[in-house]
């Protein structure tokens, strides 16, 4: 989730850089650094461990020369440690003239890296990303072709990447190419710029170029050529940005809300991306340090609010895939009752910001009592991830509304990778369906994005609900836990009365809430897979619009039934069962944010709550 900047043109190539990597600071903060090439002093790096305020404090102290063309980076830790050594841009080729910088994850580096050493170059950091500098740059060493070394090696790349690319001896161009990563090209007047996204330079130009797939950007100051990655001219598609400098930090959304909840396709691809096989195969290197995972009986999921919710999906994979006896624990709860544990129990430890405190004291009292903790988290460095046996990083990159919604995502999908890697590891079932599902879950950011383009109408539903005193969700199986977060969503945002339920739990009381209008949100499970409950939720709607009840459906493609009952429906991608979890609860984050948006409401920072609970 790094922020990358590139800009050639008349203008201080610094100023340019460091404003934009302001802007694109919410997309990584570990460590951030920049390259020019001034006219007397050639390539000039500088780059420092924490966040963008640390370079500019030490640039300030020791200023670069003037430069007109540049690259800079602010990074989101993957691979090493948010070091100086480890931050961007890094340099490649014996005399070190070139300068790259990386967004992204290289799979195939360590093959890559190990043919390097094989020829005698030397590393200093432990990223993937300097794996690509030295390519480069022993390609241009025998070509003299900047370009075509740089496609040569883009070609030779496996993974998610955008790659920036500036050498000392073409002082006048930029190279970028991308896969799987975002990059956007700003056109200027006599000059040009490039971005993770248009936030990075909307201060100067709202004329902008989306670079497509497997693409090759070479960027001068009066022009701009595009190519494939086998070498094609590409004609680009201008498109004017429609926003101004003033939202740059939302990325042109109304609100950091409306932001991540588009984001979450990257967030659980990130989640996904480098331990699922092309085979479907899984591999959780940071699993490595739980000794004795075989011997584990029981799994302990401790959490608050949105990640217990989280839990609680994960919890049906890990007792499907696993069948590994499994619960969920209020971290506030846990360890005031006294909780059985012992060297067999794996205690999974959820919190996006890894300083939730309760969550904090439940993880050190089950180490006292001789548990393993694994944590996931999705902040680098934070203490939960410090503290815990081994960490599992979401990589969902920063989240700054208060309500969370990619966070909530990314942690059901990690869920999801340990259960199906203990499944693996106990061999709980044939190796041909465990490949299944992993192949499955890497459909997941194209199936959260299909969801994303199929709920425009939901504003406009929502808006009905404005001074709506009540809300009612009901779900079965794994979509409980996403009634349960439909219903948090809605408390957080509109402040109005919000309750999720077992829909088998209807006729056991709730059903006495049922009144004429009230509106009740059903997650409708698949009509397929095993023990399918298709027909006990349709019961359920039936028994509830007798009662004159407006149902709003949430259903998969296909399933014809559902339209006749219910009052409204939005349809979701078919699915694993398991895995449905993550697209229906996208409409739920919508309607909480379009009708707490209805009512005036700031969705951003909703009253009376915190991003992180630091206190118990």
């Amino acid at each position: 989730m790094c922020g990358i900047v590139g800009y050639v043109g008349p203008g201080s190539a610094l100023d340019v850089l460091l404003a934009g990597l302001k802007r694109l600071e919410y997309r990584g903060y570990d460590s951030a650094g920049v390259s020019v090439i001034g006219p007397e002093t050639g390539l000039e790096t500088k780059k420092r461990a924490g966040k963008l305020q640390v370079l500019v404090d030490d640039l300030a102290a020791s200023p670069l020369s003037n430069a007109h063309i540049g690259i800079g980076h602010t990074r989101w830790a993957t691979h090493g440690a948010p070091t100086d050594g480890n931050a961007h841009p890094h340099l490649g080729g014996d005399h070190q003239k070139l300068s790259l910088i990386h967004n992204g994850i290289i799979e195939n580096f360590a093959v890559l890296k190990q043919e390097l050493v094989d020829q005698g170059v030397k590393f200093s950091s432990e990223t993937d990303s300097e794996v690509a500098a030295h390519l480069v740059a022993r390609e241009y060493e025998t070509s003299k072709d900047l370009k075509s070394a740089f496609r040569i090696v883009v070609n030779r790349l496996e993974g998610a990447f955008t790659l920036l690319c500036i050498h000392e001896d073409h002082p006048d161009m930029v190279l970028a190419a991308r896969r799987n990563s975002p990059l956007v090209l700003g056109i200027g007047d006599a000059e040009n710029f490039l971005g993770s996204d248009v936030a990075a330079f909307v201060e100067y130009t709202k004329r902008a170029v989306s670079v497509g797939q497997d693409q090759i950007v070479e960027l001068r100051a009066d022009s701009i050529h595009i190519h494939d990655f086998d070498g094609h001219r590409v004609e680009p598609t201008e498109f004017e940005v429609d926003w101004d400098a003033s939202a740059a930090s939302k990325g042109g959304w109304p609100s950091f809300m409306a932001k991540e909840i588009s984001d979450q396709p990257q967030a659980v691809g990130d989640t996904l991306m480098g331990r699922i096989g092309a085979d479907g195969s899984v591999n959780l290197a940071e699993m490595q340090g739980l000794d004795a995972l075989a011997d584990v009986d029981r799994i302990v999921f401790v959490a608050c609010g949105t990640a217990a919710y989280a839990a609680e999906a994960a919890k049906y994979a890990v007792e499907k895939w696993a069948r590994i006896p499994a619960s969920v624990e209020l971290a506030h709860e846990f360890r005031y009752r006294d909780p059985v544990l012992d060297d067999k129990t794996l205690v999974i430890a959820m919190s996006q910001s890894g300083e939730t405190m309760d969550t904090l004291m439940a993880v050190r009292h089950a180490l006292e009592a001789g548990a393993k903790v694994l944590a996931v988290c999705n902040t680098q460095g934070a203490t939960l991830a410090r503290e815990a046996t081994a960490t599992i990083y979401t990589h969902a990159g920063p989240e700054v509304a208060v309500a969370s919604t990619k966070a909530f995502t990314a942690q059901v999908t990690a869920g999801q990778l340990v259960a199906l890697m203990l499944a693996w590891q106990r061999k709980s079932h044939p190796e041909p369906e465990l490949k299944a599902i992993g192949l499955e879950l890497l459909t997941l950011p194209r199936k959260i994005k299909e969801v994303l383009e199929s709920v425009s109408s939901m504003g406009e539903l929502a808006k009905q609900f404005a001074n709506a005193k009540s809300v009612l969700f009901l779900g079965r199986n794994v979509a409980y836990p996403i009634a349960l977060e439909g219903a948090l969503k809605l408390k957080e945002l509109a402040y109005i009365h919000a309750e999720g339920f077992a829909a088998g739990e209807l006729k056991h009381g709730p059903i006495a809430l049922i009144e004429q209008g009230q509106p009740v949100i059903v997650i409708v499970p698949s009509k397929t897979g095993e023990g399918s409950l298709h027909s006990k939720v349709v019961s359920n709607i039936q028994e509830i619009k007798a009662r004159g009840a407006k149902v709003i459906a949430i259903a998969e493609v296909g399933d014809t039934s559902i339209g006749s009952m219910a009052d409204e429906v939005f349809f979701i991608p078919e699915t694993m069962p398991l895995l449905a979890g993550q697209l229906s609860v996208i409409p739920l984050q919508i309607f909480a944010m379009e009708l707490a948006s209805a009512k005036g409401l700031d969705v951003d920072q909703p009253r009376n709550l915190a991003k992180s609970v630091t206190v118990e």
